[in-house]
């Protein structure tokens, strides 16, 4: 069963701790080389410490991921930053995420374009994230419960597509679903073999590149069998 939640925003107070977030920001634009000015304002932006387990909080801003239950994890800020840009995300872009975790990603994304549908196979998570998200006051983001290896067809196409969990292939849905000119990011391969592609649809054409070897949490559900 699907649990659709959409939720009008909670006007949030000042947010904390944005030294860490300024100096967290900072790593992105020295080390790791990220440049683009919209998606540092998102990272500067968005209260990470808010998307991990309070006992957690402290490292908030590690550049690490984080464990956040059920087997999942928080991407390390530099893989969303990185995977954010190389969306280049339009203000009026509609986008879908597969593999909703904490929502950190999609808060991210919230503040870059007219609205997320973000989907999370573990229901809890999901619910929680969509709670998070609801009282954080980020209005423009859209939270399910299901399968994403079937996308949200009633919502598509969408402008972009990102995934934060590893098939062993490019499901053919989420292609589907994807606007002509729209470009999906997505890992694929097994754990110790995964590798970041940056697909590009033009009409019945994918051009496809590898990016990066990355290490994500397999995707379950009908990838996994």
């Amino acid at each position: 069963m699907l649990l659709c939640l959409t939720f009008s925003a909670c006007k949030p107070g000042t947010p904390p701790r944005a030294e860490e977030r300024e100096a967290m920001v900072e790593r992105l634009i020295k080390v790791s080389k990220i440049r683009d000015e919209r998606v540092l304002a998102a990272m500067r932006a968005v209260p990470r410490h808010e998307f991990v387990p309070a006992e957690l909080t402290d490292h908030g801003y590690d550049e690490q991921p984080l464990p956040i239950g059920y087997q999942q994890t928080i991407s390390q800020p530099y893989m969303v930053a990185y995977m954010t840009e190389r969306l280049a995300p339009k203000p009026t872009d509609r986008v879908l995420e597969i593999g909703t975790g904490s929502g950190y990603q999609a808060a991210v994304l919230s503040k870059l374009v007219a609205e997320v549908f973000t989907i999370e196979i573990v229901e809890p998570l999901a619910t929680r994230a969509a709670a998070d998200l609801a009282r954080l006051g980020f209005k423009n983001v859209h939270v399910r419960a299901g399968d994403g290896y079937q996308g949200w067809p009633e919502a598509a196409p969408f402008d972009s597509i990102i995934v934060t969990c590893a098939p062993d292939h490019v499901p053919e849905p989420l292609v589907r679903q994807l606007k002509d000119g729209g470009t999906m990011i997505i890992p694929v391969g097994k754990a110790g073999e995964q590798k970041l592609h940056v697909l590009e649809k033009h009409g019945d054409k994918i051009e496809q590149r590898t990016v990066l070897p990355v290490n994500f949490v397999p995707m379950t559900g009908k990838a996994g069998g």
